[in-house]
């Protein structure tokens, strides 16, 4: 490359800055969301581990019918637990999410059954579209397993039977993921909302560099420049990379301070994010953002009005939102040609992070970040000759 080359693209690149600073209303539409990021949705994530957290400190057990259990009464009040009398409506309460915990319902015949030697059977009434009752459907089984050990250990001691056959094994869990990995079950959304955050960054200056120039009738004119064709692209493309890049840095750093406003001192200690995991999010955003600078640029120099290019680039960015879904639907279902895949990729290597895992191979990124980068930018160059010839 020659000194024109340069000269040339240093001049494209500072008017697209100039241009993108101007525009004062858009670029604080693209900086504060990004800032706010952060605090936004650690705020809301640990507070929900918060609510989750304080009702299982308050041990209340929802019991439709606990009149006719005195002996379960006695049982679950021994644990600790306070029993509240579950409201008449419970089942549409529990549909319309206005009750927040499943309901046990002990029939009328419960203590004649047990008397008996005969199973009594209760229902836990939940709703699995409700997610604050659905995650007290574990805790309250677990409560009634252990009455129903309790029950079953004092039945064969009285008939003088070991009650070791009550529990031939001794099952134990180990966990053996990190407190990082657990708090990932919560923040597994903060990539796909980051990689949202860098194309919404880099689409508004690609927009604005073609189709929003052409429909200005300045485009042209910058054409018909005794510049390298290649110069102009070249500055327009790093010019749209760097708004993408800010926006990507000021994600990333929003959840440094973010940290502070954790409501839950669970999740605040589980997710670990410092200097370093922001610095490795920011190089994995690279290939993406390169790549899709220069395939919204492609999409958009095709146009002739910024509106057309904004139904143009619809496909791309519905095609990112939708790549992690993937992992967010099957989790633990990575496999290898995930990595090749743009947005897919930097989703799973961006979740080893969370997860404080080492990364695994980038390179696919890389590749296909750069082929895109290229194929887009070829592209791009082609569309301006041809819109010189014309």
């Amino acid at each position: 490359m020659n000194g024109p080359f340069f000269k040339a693209f240093r001049t494209v690149f500072a008017k697209e800055i100039v241009d993108a600073l101007r525009d004062r209303r858009t670029l604080l539409r693209l900086l504060i969301p990004s800032i706010l990021m952060g605090p936004l949705m650690l705020t809301l994530m640990s507070g929900f581990a918060a609510s989750l957290q304080e009702r299982a400190e308050q041990r209340e057990v929802l019991v439709a019918g606990i009149e006719h259990a005195p002996t379960l009464r006695n049982y679950i009040e021994r644990q600790t637990y306070t029993i509240k009398n579950a409201p008449a409506d419970y089942e549409k309460q529990l549909r319309d999410s206005k009750l927040g915990d499943p309901v046990l319902v002990v029939p009328a015949d419960f203590e004649t059954l047990l008397a008996g030697g005969e199973p009594a059977t209760v229902e836990i009434v939940s709703d699995s579209a409700n997610q604050r009752a659905e995650a007290g459907v574990g805790a309250l089984g677990r409560l009634l397993q252990g009455f129903s050990t309790e029950r079953a250990t004092l039945t064969l001691a009285m008939r003088g039977i070991g009650t070791q056959q009550l529990r031939p094994i001794d099952v134990q869990e180990r966990d053996l993921a990190s407190m990082q990995a657990r708090s990932t079950r919560l923040t597994q959304m903060l990539p796909m909302f980051i990689m949202m955050a860098v194309l919404y960054g880099a689409l508004t200056a690609a927009l604005d560099s073609t189709a929003g120039e052409r429909e200005r009738g300045s485009l042209e004119p910058l054409l018909v420049n005794p510049a390298p064709h290649s110069a102009i692209v070249a500055g327009k493309w790093a010019a749209v990379l760097m708004a993408g890049l800010l926006v990507a840095v000021l994600s990333n750093l929003s959840f440094l301070p973010g940290q502070w406003l954790m409501r839950s001192d669970a999740l605040a200690a589980m997710f670990q994010f410092g200097w370093g995991e922001a610095l490795r999010f920011l190089l994995l955003q690279i290939p993406l953002g390169a790549g899709l600078s220069a395939v919204l640029m492609a999409l958009a120099i095709r146009t002739k009005t910024f509106k057309e290019a904004q139904a143009s680039t619809t496909l791309v960015i519905t095609a990112i939102a939708l790549t992690p879904m993937v992992a967010i639907v099957n989790p633990g279902g990575e496999a290898s040609w995930h990595l090749w895949v743009p947005g897919l990729g930097q989703n799973q290597l961006m979740m080893q992070v969370l997860k404080g895992e080492p990364l695994t191979s980038v390179m696919p990124t890389v590749i296909v970040g750069a082929a895109l980068t290229f194929g887009g930018l070829a592209l791009v160059a082609r569309s301006m000759r041809a819109a010189v010839a014309r």
